[in-house]
């Protein structure tokens, strides 16, 4: 199993990135339009991607074992980037992060309830939904 430490800078790492993401992509936004931020973030994306792939090979041609719903990912990405955009300039950085965060947290919550896509079932007992609650709380006291 691999060590808390890394899991733990992984997962700030990636926050990190969506910290910097959403403004980055509001900025676009706001200059260029919502589809055209969408556009360029999947696009630079794709293409930093295929580096990588190119050098150590790819799976891409396992495409037909996935499951034809797990296609629909690309369409969340362009929720994501739609909803940061947007909220960024009314809210702040601090406010659009925390609301994204939450709804994440309110979906993982559910997807581990149940054992929906993959993930290990784990009960939604008192003290998660009070942990829940708190990061609610804490969206209202940032977005406000």
């Amino acid at each position: 199993m691999e060590s808390v430490f890394l899991i733990i800078l992984i997962g700030l790492a990636g926050g990190l990135a969506v910290g910097l993401q959403g403004p980055l992509a509001s900025m676009l936004t706001q200059k260029m339009g919502v589809l055209e931020s969408v556009f360029i973030v999947h696009v630079g994306g794709a293409l930093i991607a295929l580096i990588p792939m190119f050098i150590l090979g790819s799976r891409l041609g396992e495409w037909r074992s996935v499951p034809w719903y797990a296609f629909g990912t690309g369409i969340f990405g362009l929720v994501v980037i739609g909803a940061i955009s947007y909220m960024i300039p009314r809210v702040g950085a601090a406010a659009a992060v925390t609301t994204l965060v939450a709804g994440q947290l309110l979906l993982s919550a559910a997807l581990d309830h149940f054992g929906w896509l993959g993930a290990t079932a784990r009960v939604l007992d008192a003290p998660r939904l009070f942990g829940l609650a708190v990061v609610f709380l804490g969206v209202w006291l940032t977005v406000r």
